[in-house]
């Protein structure tokens, strides 16, 4: 188990993301899903509010309605839900009337009391920082929302919004939501990771599997054939050092009997203030490789190799 920064919550340190549950997994499929990782020990929830108004015929808000039927189903205990605000096509930016209406939708649609992590799912640069963070704070102190944290910000507005925070006596975010896994390292290493560090906030990384490259499905860089709706995402990443990463993936994983894609979240698990990465499943038969990813522990030389074969040239080096 693993706690989220400063925060109560304790999880098993792989979050089984949302963004699958009404576009490629239908109600029955979700259940399924979720079922499965419960019952493997998993605890941790991921979604959005948005999920998945891209897909034809959708409005947004199909992954929460689907959670929130599965939650009222099952009556699961210990289940941490994380979703996030600002993108849903009715609850557009981060206004404090905007922030408030689109909790209480999700509140609703998810079947809860109080949302355990709240994320600001994209900064929205047209609100004052100051009127966004008294909003996330109001939530935290009428108690529709447990913790808050941030998706997709800067490190210089993460400051920022920690500053107000501490000026105003407001919660502070207990958790970022950065795109971060073994072909996607950079700005994070580089600008997010020491701002985790400073203010205690733990990671929990989206694209953990690089769309999906990091299964070592595609190592091809063209998505022609693949009927997967990621393949065009993964196959981006099909360049001799993404083969190299999975190359090595698939040797070290052998080494403990654990898939190429556990073995790339084992190796994002243990990286500096990262608690759950983020991972989805849109079959059942993929959630015991996510939750192996969750318990997996490679040995100091392992990550060294796959920090190796996956290095990048910090900026002005």
């Amino acid at each position: 188990m693993t706690r989220i920064g400063t925060s109560d919550l304790d999880v098993l340190p792989l979050s089984l993301g949302g963004n699958v549950f009404g576009w490629t997994a239908d109600r029955e499929r979700s259940f399924a899903i979720l079922d499965a990782f419960h019952a493997g020990g998993g605890d941790f929830v991921d979604t959005a509010d948005a999920y998945s108004a891209w897909v034809p015929g959708n409005s947004g808000g199909e992954s929460e309605t689907i959670i929130g039927e599965w939650l009222a189903s099952r009556r699961p205990s210990g289940v941490v839900v994380a979703t996030k605000v600002s993108q849903h096509p009715d609850f557009k930016g981060l206004s404090a009337a905007n922030v408030r209406a689109a909790a209480e939708a999700s509140l609703s649609r998810l079947g809860v009391e109080s949302i355990d992590l709240y994320y600001a799912h994209f900064d929205d640069a047209s609100v004052p920082l100051e009127e966004t963070v008294a909003a996330f704070g109001q939530l935290v102190t009428d108690g529709l929302v447990r913790y808050t944290a941030v998706s997709n910000y800067s490190a210089e507005r993460i400051r920022e919004w920690v500053r107000i925070a501490e000026a105003e006596g407001l919660p502070k975010p207990v958790a970022i939501q950065p795109h971060y896994n073994l072909v996607h390292r950079n700005e994070v290493e580089e600008t997010i990771v020491p701002v985790a560090r400073e203010y205690g906030m733990s990671l929990v990384p989206y694209y953990a599997l690089a769309s999906g490259f990091l299964t070592g499905k595609y190592r091809s860089a063209s998505a022609e054939g693949q009927d997967s709706p990621r393949a065009e995402g993964a196959a981006k990443y099909a360049t001799a050092q993404g083969l190299r990463v999975i190359d090595a993936l698939e040797s070290i994983g052998s080494a403990h009997d654990a898939s190429i894609a556990a073995t790339a979240l084992a190796w994002l698990r243990a990286q500096p203030t990262v608690a759950a990465p983020i991972a989805s499943a849109s079959r059942v038969e993929q959630v015991a490789d996510l939750l192996t990813g969750a318990r997996l522990e490679l040995t100091a030389d392992e990550l060294a190799e796959l920090g190796r074969v996956s290095e990048w040239t910090p900026a002005g080096a």
